[in-house]
């Protein structure tokens, strides 16, 4: 089972021994969510589904949604139900992947621990990995799967709710590590929220800084070694991660799972949600 990373060759591996495997595309455009069904059908994976950020791995009915923010959550049912429409079920490995240095297919891995399954992993050098690697791309729509029945189970990961965050703010059992680019920390710039800034006393590590330039994630022991200086002794187990909306702070996630630190929380709503909220204070610099 590969429950972090899977590298390109050994994916094809998988699929030479005739693995259930089930590969779902997650490339994606915040500042352009219209692209990103043409960005699937002009090169994907040969195999893979198709999971848009809007579409599937966020709800804007909010009789459907978990959290606010941009990108609200949907219920686990509702994923559940999707992921076996595709025709997923849980005796799959899933690997996720994207074209965008790992931005955005974490979401999707998040998500699948979420609902209690632990057989899911990164691409680790997205689509571009795969290509170097020799793997075979196809162009146009997925095709359909046999609809199977995907089982909910116990989650593997926690979900921080606003006001949870909220109630905890300044106290030592909890880390607030916000994901954004520095500028957007300090509230300089904000091209999607109506509020800029961050929330009080979080520490900004940028989700950037996970990866390399090919768009892999940094080795175990330089994140270690990164990682131990963002939490400069507090413990591990106080983090909560978020960003603008619940996307792109998973990449520090798993950072510091990769590094050891074992697994942490997410705050899905993120700085969307907060500054929306009224009477929660906004801090900035």
């Amino acid at each position: 089972m590969y429950g972090l990373l899977i590298t390109a060759p050994e994916l094809q591996q998988l699929q030479q021994q005739g693995a259930s495997c089930a590969v779902l595309d997650c490339s994606f455009d915040l500042m352009k969510p219209d692209l990103a069904d043409g960005l699937f059908e002009n090169q994907h994976i040969a195999g893979a589904w198709h999971a848009h950020m809007d579409r599937h791995l966020s709800t804007h009915n909010t009789a459907l949604a978990v959290n606010g923010g941009r990108h609200p959550l949907p219920q686990r049912e509702i994923v559940a139900q999707w992921l076996g429409s595709l025709g997923i079920h849980n005796g799959m490995q899933i690997v996720v992947y994207d074209r965008n240095k790992g931005h955005y297919c974490g979401r999707l891995w998040w998500m699948l621990k979420w609902l209690g399954h632990d057989a899911v992993a990164v691409l680790d050098g997205g689509l571009q990995a795969w290509k170097d690697a020799g793997g075979p791309v196809a162009v146009g729509p997925a095709a359909p799967g046999v609809p199977a029945r995907f089982e909910l189970k116990p989650p593997l990961r926690s979900l921080v709710m606003t006001e949870t965050v909220s109630a905890s703010l300044g106290k030592s059992a909890q880390t607030v590590i916000d994901a954004r680019a520095g500028a957007r920390y300090r509230g300089e710039v904000e091209p999607l929220d109506p509020v800029a800034g961050h929330i009080p006393g979080a520490i900004n590590r940028p989700f950037t800084e996970n990866f390399t330039e090919d768009g892999r994630f940094k080795p175990a022991d330089v994140l270690q070694a990164e990682w131990s200086q963002v939490l400069a002794g507090r413990p591990a187990s106080s983090v909560v991660h978020h960003c603008g909306s619940g996307v792109t702070a998973v990449p520090n996630l798993i950072a510091m799972e990769l590094a050891g630190f074992g697994a942490t929380a997410l705050y899905a709503g993120s700085w969307s949600e907060w500054c929306r909220t009224p009477g929660l204070a906004c801090a900035q610099g």
